[in-house]
């Protein structure tokens, strides 16, 4: 039995949720895997996955197993890496993750100019706005914004962004401009439920945080679409500023209520800092974090 396959394999199923899509994911019979992991259990004297006809769940066993198997193929992986010269000079490929508007505007143009200084590192640039997991999904570096749970995660800071209401010019001329909180009773506005509740927004006023309620003559799912419509002169919405930032510079967009601003949300770089970090992920840090203080530093 080939040890690091059968363990190759165990993690593959765990992690794809069944036997079937465990093979698809390996480009192998059914039958295989089933067979593998049946020697692998015979080699352990232990059951480590319970097999129904709807799901698999791990046992006891399994799941201690299954946190051994991650750490040894990682450390294997490592050895292979370092055997490959990816310790001593810049090669290999970086997988790197960033929210989907930010990536685009600052993420994207920074890993252009690295690919063209770095001929020898290919990236794989991921943009999502859900929270990956960077050991389990094999991700070298994430962009975040917002503040950081407490974990072994080492993080760069390289800038903040706003949460800012905004309206048209045509809006603003029309209805007037709110300069306080209780203004905001008087207007129309366009909510966007990922960043904020429907129904109220969070001001910061006296030193403490107060939610004001809004009247949401639109509810959109992305910013891009509460932006547009705010600039078509349907109302005020709240987004972050670098996702305004252009709009505003062209004058399609006024930014209103700045003093009542709750604090900015920090962007950092996170990666796992464990064991000596690849020249590739080191060079990339290097190269990106002063250029995306720059870029930040810039906007809004």
């Amino acid at each position: 039995m080939d040890r690091l396959d059968a363990m190759s394999l165990f993690v593959a199923t765990v992690e794809a949720g069944s036997l079937s899509a465990a093979a698809r994911r390996a480009g192998v019979p059914l039958a295989t895997v089933s067979r593998k992991l049946s020697v692998l259990e015979t080699h352990l004297k232990t059951r480590l996955l319970n097999r129904s006809a709807r799901r698999l769940t791990l046992t006891d066993a399994g799941q201690s197993y299954l946190a051994a198997c991650r750490r040894i193929l990682e450390e294997v992986s490592e050895a292979e890496r370092a055997a490959a010269g990816e310790y001593s000079s810049p090669t290999g490929e970086l997988v790197i993750t960033a929210p989907v508007v930010f990536g685009r505007l600052h993420v994207l143009p920074v890993v252009t100019a690295f690919l063209a200084a770095y001929p020898d590192v290919d990236i794989r640039l991921t943009l999502s706005d859900r929270i990956t997991q960077l050991v389990e999904e094999h991700i070298d570096l994430a962009v975040r914004i917002g503040e950081l749970p407490d974990s072994a995660m080492v993080a760069m800071r390289v800038g903040s962004i706003r949460r800012v209401v905004c309206a048209g010019p045509a809006y603003l001329a029309e209805r007037g401009t709110p300069l306080e909180l209780r203004d905001l009773a008087g207007h129309d506005c366009v909510t966007f439920e990922g960043l904020a509740a429907p129904a109220t927004w969070s001001f910061v006023s006296g030193n403490r945080e107060t939610a004001v309620p809004v009247r949401s003559r639109l509810q959109v799912n992305t910013a891009e679409a509460a932006i547009d419509a705010a600039i078509a002169g349907l109302g005020l919405t709240k987004v972050l500023s670098y996702q305004v930032d252009a709009a505003v510079r062209a004058g399609a967009l006024r930014v209103v209520l700045e003093p009542f601003e709750p604090p900015p949300w920090p962007v950092n770089l996170v990666h796992t800092g464990q064991g000596l970090l690849p020249v590739k992920l080191r060079a990339f840090l290097d190269f990106a974090a002063p250029r995306l203080k720059e870029r930040l530093a810039q906007s809004l």
